[in-house]
């Protein structure tokens, strides 16, 4: 048996733990799942039927863990010779964008594509205040920092990376030179081409019938 049991599908965020998956190297099984047909065994690891879905076998336990940002670090934590977990100096950095990304920009990304406005006066209410905001706070990080904690790529890159290499690609973020700078460096890593190239076989093959 794998370490790893994954629960995914192409056509989700479930690419993001696939590139987590390939930056550290773990032993992982793949399962595809069918969104019209979810078998017992993955809604028992998920009940929302969400993916990503990642069952670790460690220690004679199945430890679960959901939630794309949780998974990213969980394969940072479990694999240290990977490197990329975040050291003393870069804790408050990692984890700052680490969450940043699974809060405001997620939040201001999906209002804006369900067509939700804060109403007037109301931005502090709002986790993210507006997108705008949320786009210039996370442009004003990138355009003088290399990654995330700086000069050097940490797990933290694969979350907050994938939003933006998404958002670009899709037109849910606004191109700026920041942004694309650095997808051009995330797009160059290995893990994140295999990663890719088995996601985007996947979604041929389901297209194709």
């Amino acid at each position: 048996m794998a370490d790893f049991t994954f629960y995914t599908n192409p056509m989700s965020r479930g690419w993001i733990a696939w590139w987590a998956l390939h930056e550290v190297g773990a032993d992982y099984e793949p399962v595809i799942v069918d969104w019209a047909a979810k078998s017992e065994a993955f809604l028992a690891a998920n009940p929302m039927g969400k993916v990503p879905a990642l069952v670790h076998h460690h220690g004679g336990h199945d430890h679960v863990v959901t939630e794309c940002a949780a998974i990213c670090h969980y394969l940072a934590e479990t694999h240290p010779d990977s490197g990329l977990q975040p050291s003393e100096h870069e804790k408050a950095d990692y984890f700052r964008w680490l969450f940043f990304a699974a809060g405001p920009v997620e939040q201001a990304v999906l209002s804006r594509a369900m067509g939700w406005e804060v109403p007037e006066g109301r931005n502090v209410m709002a986790g993210f205040g507006s997108f705008d905001l949320t786009m210039d706070t996370l442009k004003g990080w990138l355009s003088t920092h290399d990654f995330v904690c700086g000069d050097r790529f940490t797990m933290a890159d694969v979350y907050v990376g994938s939003h933006v290499d998404w958002g670009l690609q899709f037109g849910s973020i606004p191109t700026r030179p920041a942004f694309e700078a650095y997808a051009k460096r995330l797009r160059e890593r290995d893990g994140y081409k295999e990663a890719k190239a088995i996601d985007t076989k996947l979604i041929e093959e389901s297209q194709n019938g």
